[in-house]
């Protein structure tokens, strides 16, 4: 089943002279329970391509389409709501609260959502990450590699349908991008997590279920699917 569409997704920024086709008619299905790495050089459109389909931004033309519903048509208010609890995000600056500890930052969408906090899930997230002994720390007392495992477990723990993550390794070292990212790959797989991440690292994209690579706002190739 699919959990994730876009249907010829246009995205044009600027008039003239200064017109920029960003994205050029862009079609994607991506599996529920699917780790999609999406890949591309600078400039390829595949930071614009996720932030349509995370509902950040919205395309010129064209559907984006999450758990059957059509996000790229609902109002303002109803995008944000919709986001808050059905895509989870990371990105590669990390973007903890300084204030808040490992917990506090892990929990914080759920809170501001408003809904339960299911705590045997979370710990099982805090566990599986390997951050148990970290869980009253603030952010400045982790290493870069912590920090990140502490954005992939809040994406995870109000279990949305889809996760975005935004070249999650990019602000860190290749062993630890690597560790990182196999520990974001047994989660979701733990929890049955559906992934989409960009990256410019084909190393990284290795570890994904399958590779789509973008050129100039198109899609050259979608890969091999499990």
């Amino acid at each position: 089943m699919n959990i994730l569409e876009a249907k010829g997704l246009k995205k044009i920024y600027g008039e003239g002279e200064n017109k920029v086709n960003a994205l050029r008619g862009v079609d994607l299905e991506v599996k529920k329970g699917e780790f999609v790495a999406i890949v591309g050089t600078s400039g390829s459109g595949k930071s614009t391509l996720l932030h349509m389909l995370g509902g950040l931004d919205r395309p010129t033309e064209g559907e984006v389409i999450v758990e059957q519903k059509d996000i790229s048509k609902l109002k303002d208010e109803e995008l944000t709501i919709f986001r808050r609890r059905k895509i989870g995000f990371i990105f590669q600056a990390f973007n903890l609260v300084p204030v808040l500890n490992v917990y506090e930052n892990i929990v914080l969408p759920i809170e501001l959502d408003g809904a339960k906090i299911d705590k045997e899930f979370v710990e099982e997230i805090i566990n599986t990450l390997g951050l148990s002994e970290k869980k009253e720390a603030l952010p400045n007392q982790l290493s870069g590699g912590q920090q990140q495992r502490v954005a992939i477990a809040r994406a995870l723990a109000f279990r949305p349908a889809i996760i975005l993550a935004d070249e999650p390794t990019g602000n860190l070292d290749s062993k630890t991008g690597q560790d990182v990212l196999s520990l974001l790959k047994v989660s979701a797989e733990k929890f049955s997590q559906t992934i989409v991440m960009i990256t410019h690292n084909d190393e990284i994209a290795q570890l994904a279920d399958r590779i789509i690579r973008i050129e100039d706002g198109h899609i050259v190739s979608k890969g091999e699917g499990r």
